[in-house]
């Protein structure tokens, strides 16, 4: 039988030739044109044609992607290289952030076996009680960065002021990072996360930086590098969560990648994240509701009451932790609020390194983030650890909450 003979159900393929059969035992030596047909032995419909001609183009089936054809972080920084969306230093600089989150979430994993957990004994600049993790990540996170050769300039949460890298030979990124958000969570083994954003370098700050003490002009210099969002090259974080997540932007959309832990790779598990318009999950704080501006205070009374297609009011929600409150909003729509009150004149959450690189994200998946007068990214901050009050969320929802405040 010279032609390949081809037996095509809906799901699978089988086919044969007279040079194929097995020769393991006797009763396999039979010759083909005795057996049954298929569709008599499985009960299942068979379509059956020779393969010596090509297959229509109207009838061929469109291939399905197997679990085999997963595409993970490196080769999808790679083909943004390849398309012109970034350069090769910053796929360096992007990767060498993943790997920092891995390690991070292989400790936060066995946190409790290895006893990392509890309070360091020291405080940030900010005057909060720093956890073991908060020092150990942020070590992990500079020496991921200053690894690579490739960055600048460090500012993170939690140091005193931005670090310069001796290290660097080209590049030259701005590389901005809270290494914990949710610190409060980990002993508890509640969801954290790791937020980051990359500015382009300032070209009037590329000075030496070899020296052992930097003078006031290069202290300047350095202070200097605060940009407003809007100048933001990528943002991304991390949840540490059920699963490990890395949710990027390089400003052609957001995409996530979940970490498998078989083969320890950043894998594409959601593609162009679109938040929803609208939601019906609202995130505050409402232990502090009455040191609220009293038109905040009305916004949420309404948020509270029967209303909507279902007749029933917003569902609350408030995880303590702001990756955590921000990946179910990409992906559940609603908003998410952290406003200035009686007392934090200028909310809790830092700009720099919190609320711009959240916003350009949630900017990109089509929604919306202000600090109840303009927008996050165009506020070009004063100081590292500037605050600001924030509200983001679905595009309808911040314009209904405007609503309120005007």
């Amino acid at each position: 039988m010279s032609d390949a003979i081809l037996f095509s159900p809906a799901t699978s393929v089988f086919s044969t030739t007279s040079n194929s059969i097995p020769l393991s035992s006797s009763s396999h030596l039979r010759p083909f044109r005795h057996e049954p047909p298929p569709s008599i032995i499985t009960g299942i419909p068979f379509s059956c044609q020779a393969v010596t001609g090509a297959t229509p183009a109207s009838t061929t089936p469109l291939k399905k992607k197997t679990r085999y054809e997963m595409e993970n972080l490196t080769t999808w920084l790679l083909k943004q290289e390849q398309a012109g969306h970034i350069d090769a230093e910053l796929t360096i600089v992007l990767s060498s952030i993943s790997l920092a989150c891995k390690q991070i979430a292989s400790l936060l994993q066995r946190s409790s076996i290895i006893n990392i957990t509890g309070a360091q004994g020291t405080m940030n600049i900010q005057g909060e009680d720093q956890k073991k993790l908060d020092v150990i990540s942020n070590e992990l996170f500079c020496n991921c960065l200053r690894s690579t050769g490739r960055t600048g300039i460090i500012a993170s949460e939690e140091e005193d002021v931005p670090v310069a890298v001796e290290e660097t030979e080209s590049g030259n990124y701005i590389v901005v990072f809270d290494p914990i958000d949710g610190s409060a969570n980990i002993d508890i083994a509640l969801t954290t996360g790791s937020i980051f954003g990359i500015y382009a370098p300032d070209e009037q700050c590329l000075v030496d930086y070899d020296e052992d003490t930097l003078d006031e002009a290069k202290e300047k210099c350095i202070v200097s590098v605060c940009q407003p969002g809007s100048n933001l090259l990528a943002a991304g974080y991390c949840l540490y969560s059920s699963s490990v997540v890395f949710t990027i932007s390089i400003g052609n959309g957001v995409h996530g990648f979940t970490l498998d832990p078989a083969y320890g790779e950043f894998v594409l598990t959601h593609e162009d994240i679109k938040i929803p318009k609208s939601g019906r999950i609202y995130s505050f704080n409402e232990g502090n509701y009455d040191l609220f501006d009293p038109k905040l205070q009305n916004y949420l009374d309404h948020l509270r009451k029967p209303g909507g297609p279902a007749g029933k009011p917003y569902s609350g929600r408030y995880i303590g932790c702001l990756v955590g409150e921000i990946h179910r909003m990409l992906l559940y729509g609603g908003i998410y609020g952290n406003p200035d009150n009686a007392k934090a004149k200028n909310g809790n959450l830092r700009l720099l390194y919190e609320c711009a690189p959240m916003s350009y994200l949630v900017e990109q998946a089509g929604g919306k983030a202000i600090d109840g007068v303009q927008r996050i990214l165009d506020i070009e901050p004063k100081q590292v650890h500037q605050r600001t009050p924030i509200f983001i969320g679905s595009p309808d929802e911040i314009d209904k909450l405007m609503s309120y405040l005007a």
